[in-house]
């Protein structure tokens, strides 16, 4: 039945991202309802391929999300790296603002989009895929839902995609370190909760007596990130 209801509701989100695109009188916002219309249809060829196969009994810690995100906060690392050194020849050298990129990877367009990858992408990924590893082995049990766990680490990941191609379009609220779009503020809002569900419910499930003192720092990131983001983010679009 959840197989079922999974379906339908990604080919809603589906049919909505395409809407939405046709509405769209903005570059930055066809660009970031094209990636929910793919990433609801990537999800859904998965969840259809996978449909009906008998799942393997649940054994062990779930480390598929953490495998990835080694190797993706690596990469994010890199991309962030990279950016802050064409940015710094960009003030050092003014002429590689180059004319034809003028709008697009000019020094104004760029550097919040390095300040967000550096934190954001290679500290967020780092921190999210982390603290999966850790609140496992120190309670004793398996992440509380595979599918909430993988939800997550995805969210995160198209949420720093629409941030990135948001920042490149010139889609930005223009504030330090809390750039974000006001569609990309709403879909971190729900990544953010599934990640204190997910977080919560595996210290519920724990085996050992105690929370390891590494988790109650865990926690305190996801509830601040959460604060940070409701005070410092919060913002009603006029129109789309």
């Amino acid at each position: 039945m959840w197989d079922y209801l999974k379906l339908v509701l990604l080919g809603a989100v589906a049919v909505l991202m395409l809407y939405l695109a046709s509405q769209s009188r903005d570059l930055a916002y066809t660009v970031a309802t094209l990636i929910g219309l793919l990433s609801a249809a990537v999800a859904f060829i998965f969840s259809l391929r996978h449909m009906g196969h008998a799942k393997a009994p649940k054994t062990g810690y779930l480390d598929g999300p953490v495998r990835i995100g080694v190797i993706l906060t690596a990469f994010w690392g890199v991309v962030g790296f990279l950016v802050g050194v064409i940015i710094a020849f960009q003030l050092a050298f003014p002429q590689l603002n180059f004319v034809w990129a003028e709008g697009f990877l000019n020094f104004g367009r760029l550097r919040p989009l390095h300040t967000s990858a550096v934190i954001f992408a290679f500290g967020g990924t780092g921190l999210v895929t982390t603290s999966m590893y850790v609140v496992q082995r120190t309670s004793g049990a398996r992440l509380w839902n595979d599918q909430l766990a993988w939800f997550v680490f995805w969210g995160y990941q198209i949420t720093i995609l629409l941030a990135a191609t948001g920042y490149l379009l010139g889609a930005t609220q223009g504030k330090e370190y809390a750039e974000f779009e006001w569609y990309t503020d709403w879909w971190l809002t729900i990544v953010w909760v599934g990640y204190l569900l997910l977080y919560m419910g595996t210290l519920m499930k724990r085996k050992e007596p105690h929370i390891y003192v590494a988790n109650w720092f865990y926690l305190s990131f996801i509830i601040t990130i959460a604060m940070l983001h409701v005070v410092n983010n919060l913002s009603i679009p006029v129109s789309l």
